[in-house]
């Protein structure tokens, strides 16, 4: 765990060396951290936000020879095919992982019914937020199939979300990430973006606290 706080901390330091080390394999290896961050269901600690902001940054750097189009349809289709995946696994076997020992640890039936809740209330805005929002955005492909909510109404959602989610933090990172300011203090950028985009869960909690208080 700590290492993976180091290298999301300090992504713009391991990207780096990721470039040195695998040159045009870059673009396979976030490929993959992308999909497996939204579609392995126990696995929403991986970078996102972070990741594609530093990638994008180094694309604009024409000292690493990136392209930052290649890296934008590559996150795109990755971000789909992961909460794809996602979905299809928690409308195969969704309420037998809350059962098993293991993975019943990380998905439990209450939160579903919780989950399944605000899905009823909210709908479309509920996939479209969480895409934005770390953590949240691995558990939403799953809950949504588990609350027999449609595929075709939920990738609709979902791929806008998703373009829009691409575009937000490529255009960020490229347009922004090569700031003097930014490089040398870019730890706090990426701890600034994670804070903001949990913003959204945490005022959705003090809300459901305030109601359960009332």
């Amino acid at each position: 765990m700590t290492q993976l706080f180091d290298f999301v901390l300090h992504i713009d330091q391991h990207m780096v060396n990721i470039v040195n080390t695998f040159g045009g394999w870059t673009y396979g290896i976030l490929f993959l951290i992308i999909f497996i961050e939204t579609g392995a269901v126990i696995l929403p600690f991986l970078p996102g936000d972070s990741l594609l902001f530093a990638a994008a940054a180094l694309a604009a750097n024409p000292t690493y020879h990136l392209n930052i189009w290649l890296f934008v349809g590559l996150f795109l289709l990755a971000a789909l095919l992961g909460d794809s995946t996602n979905f299809m696994i928690g409308r195969r076997v969704g309420i037998a992982l809350t059962k098993h020992a293991f993975f019943g640890r990380f998905i439990s039936e209450e939160r579903l019914n919780e989950s399944r809740r605000f899905f009823d209330r909210h709908g479309a805005i509920a996939i479209f937020l969480a895409r934005f929002m770390p953590i949240i955005r691995t558990f939403a492909p799953f809950v949504a199939a588990t609350s027999h909510y449609q595929y075709r109404s939920f990738i609709k959602y979902n791929a806008a979300a998703g373009v829009a989610w691409v575009a937000l933090c490529c255009a960020g990172g490229y347009f922004f990430g090569n700031i003097g300011f930014v490089k040398e203090h870019f730890s706090l950028v990426v701890l600034g973006i994670i804070v903001v985009s949990l913003i959204p869960a945490f005022v959705g909690l003090f809300k459901k606290n305030g109601q359960v208080s009332e």
